[in-house]
């Protein structure tokens, strides 16, 4: 009789006849990791750290004996041989049973229509149904496995929607479109094909000119507020001098409402690439994408003339900016990954230095020659889209409050306890002026849980009351990403791992872009113990934000070494500008990786500032979700001399 593994949806093994076949749970699981295996085989060790994570290894050995001798048991009774075992290896015999499971090599000489209605069919049920485990090898295989899903299903949706459709096909590649766009909902690429699929580019021009058009009607109502007589005025910028934004505490004159509309500087590409002629094209493409923002009237842009001058000054771009009220800056820069030659372009919002959006592009195709308008208007509607929604943010601001805001701002840039009381004043001082100016509430909140932080009392009064201004925040403005960043802070800090986990899911949802969300995010994965996730989050974050803080490089180290990748958590930190920071976690992967004596040479520094320091004391304060994690941490401290 032959039986099947199904792997979507509920685990289970069903016969020819498609019935329910009892079978142990956790066999069920080896069998779906041996398909995924190189010949269906692996070592003994391998499947006890699969199943059971770092648990006693003589124990969990003794269980996988018994495991694989209830299998053996009950494959006998089904008269069937689905495994075998010989001296360390256990082996899936693959001709004895099949599975649903997704494997990249199967995808070649399929029918890509056949294929499709396969993976629609399967990935609209969930890999696995409810099978849980909190074994670190296990997380990882699971995140591989769905790499692979979404890459299968992307690839195969990419080559049936090249070929000539009937209306049955159209409405599969839908369906296809919609369980891709769930799980890849912020990749531009799938956004596009969606947009294709979908015939949607009529809505996207719709949508773009509703952008536009509602900005323009903000604007004018904001102009005849501020005219005493009610009366329309220009929006367009005089050619009367420029002033600084904010004057001490004076009200805005009416000229001076030119700065609602967001200004823009695109400076021209720099050349990282080993091929030169890579620099004219994508000069050629930021040229393109210039003009291409020329029609929107949502925001102006400084004219491609001025930006090349001001692009090779460096030493008076930052005046430049000032003077001419420069909002946002595209900065791109052309280099070689891997043997592909791409430009990567970030958005910089000016005012606090923030990157808002970042994407890559690929520039080694033959034909991006005549395609770089297609590119250049991708690149400009993408851009677009980001400034509107970062520029919702600071509609109908009053300047005295938004002016205490950035003062606070910088203050939050070191991070001492002066500082972070000089920034909660400001902040205050904006709140004042505008109670509910989200900006400053989260930023506020932003002070306590760092107070919290680097004076280690455990006051949970602090922790509160960043969580209560945090949450007004998301009150106040629910689309604004720092309220949930700041709110998930708070409740991480206090051992609230679900709830702070989905407050950063939001805030990443809400500012796909945003490198400093996106690394708190995955500081929170590591507390939560999922290093895994949170290493590809902190990629992400370094990848948006290459001379980020080194907090994004430690929270690197602190997922690698929960991940037992000791020696890549070493590079992390080795990344940093003050790797001192990180000298208790240098100790411990060290003695993990056996080396005592550079183990003892980070134990002795770290003791000199910290000559109180208390391994389980410390392991009580910092929140870890699982214990395993904790574990892991006191094994290598302890065995580095703590």
């Amino acid at each position: 009789m032959a039986f099947v593994l199904k792997t979507f949806g509920r685990l289970q093994l069903v016969d020819e006849d498609g019935n329910d076949v009892a079978f142990p749970e956790k066999g069920l699981l080896l069998l779906a990791y041996l398909f995924t295996t190189d010949q269906g085989s692996a070592d003994r060790p391998t499947l006890v750290s699969f199943l059971w994570g770092d648990a006693d290894r003589d124990d969990t050995l003794a269980t996988l004996r018994k495991l694989i001798s209830r299998m053996k048991a009950r494959q006998i009774e089904l008269g069937t041989n689905i495994l075998s075992s010989q001296g360390n290896m256990v082996t899936l015999d693959l001709d004895s049973l099949s599975s649903d499971i997704l494997l990249s090599e199967t995808e070649e000489g399929v029918e890509p229509f056949s294929r499709l209605k396969q993976l629609v069919k399967l990935m609209n049920q969930p890999f696995l149904g409810s099978v849980h485990s909190h074994s670190r090898r296990f997380q990882q295989w699971l995140a591989e496995r769905e790499i692979c899903h979404i890459a299968l299903l992307g690839n195969t949706l990419r080559a049936a929607s090249r070929l000539a459709q009937s209306p049955k096909e159209s409405e599969l590649l839908r369906k296809a479109a919609v369980i891709l766009f769930r799980t890849e909902p912020k990749d531009p690429d799938t956004l596009q094909m969606l947009i294709e699929i979908f015939q949607a580019e009529d809505e996207v021009t719709s949508l773009r000119n509703h952008f536009e058009q509602r900005r323009n009607a903000i604007l004018r109502g904001i102009a005849a507020r501020t005219r005493p007589d009610g009366d329309a005025i220009s929006l367009r910028p005089t050619s009367a001098p420029s002033k600084p934004k904010f004057e001490a505490a004076l009200p805005l004159e009416p000229q001076d409402i030119r700065v609602a509309i967001p200004r823009l500087v695109l400076l021209p590409p720099k050349n990282q690439s080993v091929q030169p002629q890579a620099g004219f094209l994508a000069a050629s493409l930021v040229e393109d994408i210039t003009i291409g923002f020329c029609a929107f009237n949502s925001l102006e842009v400084i004219a491609p003339y001025s930006a090349v001058q001001i692009g090779h000054l460096l030493e008076t771009q930052k005046a430049f900016f000032e003077r001419h009220r420069v909002n946002y800056i595209l900065d791109t820069r052309i280099s070689n990954t891997d043997d592909d030659v791409t430009l990567f372009a970030q958005l910089i919002f000016f005012d606090q230095n923030q990157i808002v959006w970042a994407e890559r592009f690929s520039l080694d195709h033959m034909d991006l020659v005549k395609d770089r308008r297609v590119v250049a208007r991708r690149i400009a509607l993408s851009v677009s889209s980001e400034i509107e929604r970062h520029e919702a943010l600071r509609e109908d601001l009053n300047p005295i409050a938004y002016h205490r805001y950035l003062v606070g701002r910088r203050h939050l840039a070191r991070l001492t306890l002066p500082n972070l009381r000089r920034a909660r004043k400001e902040m205050k001082a904006a709140l004042s002026v505008s109670s509910d100016f989200a900006p400053a509430l989260s930023s506020m909140a932003r002070t306590y849980s760092k107070e919290w932080l680097l004076t280690a009392r455990g006051d949970i009064e602090l922790l509160q009351t960043a969580e209560s201004l945090a949450k007004q925040a998301t009150e106040t403005r629910p689309d604004f990403a720092d309220g949930y960043r700041e709110f998930g802070v708070a409740k991480l800090l206090q051992g609230a791992f679900d709830e702070s986990a989905e407050a950063m899911e939001v805030a990443e949802s809400l500012a796909p872009h945003y490198a400093d969300v996106i690394a708190d995010y995955a500081d929170t994965l590591v507390h939560c113990s999922l290093p895994a996730m949170a290493l590809r989050k902190i990629e992400r974050a370094i990848e948006l934000n290459p001379l980020g803080p080194d907090t994004y490089f430690w929270t690197g180290a602190g997922a690698n070494y929960a991940l037992g990748e000791f020696e890549a958590s070493l590079d992390y930190i080795g990344q940093m500008a003050d790797p001192n920071l990180a000298d208790r976690l240098s100790a411990a992967n060290w003695a993990m990786l056996g080396r005592q004596d550079k183990a003892r040479v980070f134990v002795r520094r770290f003791r000199e500032g910290n000559p109180d320091f208390d391994v389980d004391k410390w392991l009580s304060a910092v929140p870890s979700k699982e214990q395993w994690h904790k574990d892991l941490y006191r094994e290598g401290l302890k065995k580095a001399g703590f």
